[in-house]
C-alpha cells in the first residue's frame, strides 16, 4: 500500500513515558486521501500517483479541477499532490487514512515553512556580527567583509548575505510516528514540522534507512 498521505498540522504537544520523561509531538490531522490519477511508466513516462485531500465547495474548484474529479466519482478536493512511487499499488478511488502507517514507523515530513520576511545576517544564517566595545557604534549586527577588493572585484553569486527568510519549502527527515488515531485521523511525529498550524503538509515513507 502507498505510503503517503497529505494533512494538516494542528499544533504541538508532549507525551510522557513510563520514566515521565516528556518527549515533544506534532499533531496533523492526516486524510482520508483519495487517489485522483494514477501515473505509469508506460503511459506517463513516470509512475505516481496523485491523491487529494480537503473536501470543499464545488464553487471553490475550477470547471477544470471538478472535471478531473468527477471523472472517476470524487468529491470536491482542495488540495491535490503528486507522490513518486516505483510500482503503483492502489487503483483509482481509493481511500487511504492514517491506518497506512504504523506506530513506530519512520517518515519524512515537507511543508512551507514559517516567513520571516526581509532578514539580516545574523537572524538568518547566524552570523557573529561586528565587535561590541572599542568605540564600535553600529556594526553590532553587520555581516562584515562580502569579498575582497581588487580580485574578484564583486560579491559571488550565492554568498550569504541578508535577503527573505522562511516561505519555502522544507522537509524534515526520520521523525518517527509517536502515535495514531485513526477515529480523528491525527497522526504524531516526534519532533517538529516546518510550518504553522493549520499549513498543508505531504507525509512520505523515509527515504533514507
Amino acid at each position: 500500500m502507498l505510503k503517503g498521505l497529505i494533512g494538516k498540522k494542528v499544533g504541538m504537544t508532549q507525551i510522557l513515558d513510563e520514566n515521565g520523561v516528556a518527549t515533544p509531538v506534532t499533531i496533523i490531522e492526516a486524510g482520508p486521501c483519495y487517489v485522483t490519477q494514477v501515473r505509469t511508466v508506460a503511459k506517463n513516462g513516470y509512475a505516481a500517483v496523485q491523491l487529494g485531500f480537503g473536501e470543499t465547495k464545488p464553487e471553490r474548484l475550477t470547471g477544470g479541477q471538478l472535471g478531473h474529479l468527477k471523472r472517476n466519482d470524487l468529491p470536491p478536493l482542495r488540495f491535490l499532490r503528486e507522490f513518486g512511487v516505483k510500482e503503483p499499488d492502489v487503483k483509482l478511488g481509493d481511500k487511504l487514512t492514517v491506518e497506512v502507517f504504523s506506530e513506530g514507523d519512520v517518515v519524512d515530513i515537507a511543508g512551507i515553512s514559517k516567513g520571516k520576511g526581509f532578514q539580516g545576517g545574523v537572524k538568518r544564517y547566524g552570523f557573529s556580527g561586528g565587535p561590541k566595545t572599542h568605540g564600535q557604534s553600529d556594526r553590532h549586527r553587520a555581516p562584515g567583509a562580502r569579498s575582497s577588493g581588487s580580485t574578484p572585484g564583486r560579491v559571488f553569486k550565492g554568498s550569504r548575505g541578508p535577503g527573505h527568510m522562511g516561505s519555502r519549502r522544507v522537509t524534515v527527515s526520520h521523525l518517527k510516528v509517536a502515535f495514531l488515531d485513526p477515529e480523528r485521523n491525527l497522526i504524531g511525529v516526534h519532533g517538529g514540522v516546518p510550518g504553522a498550524k493549520g499549513s498543508l503538509v505531504t507525509i512520505t515513507e523515509a527515504r533514507k534507512a
